[in-house]
């Protein structure tokens, strides 16, 4: 029974599909058949009982719920896949049945179907970050001189742009998409060392045909079966973690942006059911919650790892569904951002007046710095905070303040007064410092 309504908010429909039974179902049985062809062109099973093993082994022929059910009692689903199989191919072929899953045990079978779908995955995840590095690109070359307030700690901070906040996003999924890139391309490895890991029922040649199972599956050369060493998916399901705590971040920032007090940008969003004028930050809120899923599910993959001796009872028969749940929770994060932020509406006229709103304030520390050589820092710093209090009283900007201050007035120039709140005069090196996190 299908439970979309419950997951619709936790992957994508293309990752939804990619874990379903029929592609699970898909993903095994071409190990099945990999495996028969592999060992029939090195003479190990007739050609004739490769040629039947792949014939019987179409995933519509089988039933997932059966194989589920009988998987509770087995504690893996490939025993009872490989029990469904040998009946089909007995059917097909009668000698032929005794050459299935030859040699091979369950967690073959199981790790290379979850390589094989991972393998998969990872084209559906590049091609939406491509698309979120596309469209924070555009955002940070099209808004490089729209200048907007800092906010640290929540509280208004010296002037920005907006093209550096997208810059600087952009940066932040970048470089922790180059680890995603490279633990998949690590992760996805043939598991082939039969019952112990030494492949020793093909005598001599199970190396040559771990070799040639690899090639056969698409993979890269097989290496030493990893049978309770679970690093390089571990490596994948960290690296899956951070670069969600980046699409996190980001959309936390959007969402804080969209607030009516705000009011700088605004996704397009979705509505409420109760109140008609809402335009809720939903892409944001979907990337948010697989952000806030997202640890638990690496902890427990970082916990599963711990797996006795050669064959685990009990962590290995976790990880599959913590797997499949981080690349879905990735996927859906990233899919809900990069909509998002392609689809982001930007107000720099807003951005304007909340930077005018604070009458000068967050140009203090320009002053500060003026002033410091002169008369120290800690009576700049008494000068000034009484001038911005003057000014939060009076409701009169920052300069007016200084320049009729009788010892403030007479310590700076009055080009220094009068351009004390111009934002495109402290902007230090952000410009500088966009460019670079664009070059990367």
């Amino acid at each position: 029974m299908s439970s979309r309504l419950i997951r619709c908010l936790a992957t994508t429909p293309e990752l939804d599909d990619l874990f379903s039974d029929s592609s699970v179902l898909s993903a095994l049985l071409a190990f099945e058949s990999a495996l028969a062809r592999a060992q029939a062109r090195l003479g190990l099973i007739p050609t004739s009982a490769a040629d039947s093993i792949a014939q019987a082994a179409a995933p519509a022929s089988f039933d997932a719920a059966s194989i589920a059910a009988a998987a509770r009692r087995a504690a893996t689903p490939a025993i009872p896949l490989v029990n469904a199989l040998t009946e089909r191919v007995r059917e097909i072929d009668e000698p032929a049945s005794r050459y299935v899953h030859y040699g091979a045990t369950s967690q073959d079978a199981v790790d290379t179907a979850i390589v094989l779908l991972l393998k998969r995955a990872e084209p559906i995840l590049t091609q939406d970050h491509a698309r979120l590095e596309a469209a924070l690109r555009h955002l940070s070359e099209t808004h490089a001189a729209t200048v907007m307030l800092a906010r640290t700690v929540l509280q208004p901070a010296p002037p920005i742009t907006f093209g550096y906040k997208a810059a600087s996003w952009y940066g932040l999924v970048h470089r922790s998409w180059r680890a995603v890139a490279a633990s998949f391309a690590e992760a996805l490895q043939l598991q082939f060392g039969g019952a112990a890991g030494t492949l020793a029922s093909y005598g001599d040649q199970g190396p040559a045909l771990a070799t040639e199972l690899a090639a056969e599956l698409g993979l890269p050369p097989a290496p030493p079966p990893w049978h309770t060493s679970r690093d390089r998916l571990a490596a994948l399901v960290a690296a899956l973690g951070i670069y969600t705590a980046a699409l996190g971040k980001i959309a936390r920032d959007v969402s804080l942006l969209m607030q009516h007090e705000v009011a700088e940008v605004a996704e397009s969003g979705g509505g409420s059911s109760a109140m008609p004028h809402k335009r809720n930050p939903s892409g944001c809120a979907i990337t948010l919650a697989a952000a806030t899923r997202m640890p638990g599910l690496v902890a427990t993959f970082l916990s599963e790892m711990i797996q006795e001796h050669e064959r685990a009872a009990g962590p290995w028969q976790a990880e599959w569904e913590t797997l499949s749940s981080c690349v879905q929770t990735a996927g859906s994060a990233l899919s809900a951002l990069a909509d998002a932020i392609s689809t982001l509406t930007v107000f720099p006229e807003r951005m304007r007046e909340n930077l005018a709103s604070t009458l000068g304030a967050v140009y203090t520390e320009k002053l500060a710095v003026a002033l410091a050589p002169k008369i120290g820092r800690a009576e700049s710093q008494r000068l000034l905070a009484e001038a911005v209090q003057q000014a939060i009283e009076t409701t009169r900007p920052l300069r007016e303040i200084v320049a009729a201050h009788p010892i403030l007035s007479t310590l700076l120039t009055r080009a220094q007064i009068d351009s004390l709140d111009l934002p495109e005069d402290y902007l230090g090196a952000t410009e500088l410092f966009r460019r670079r996190l664009l070059e990367q």
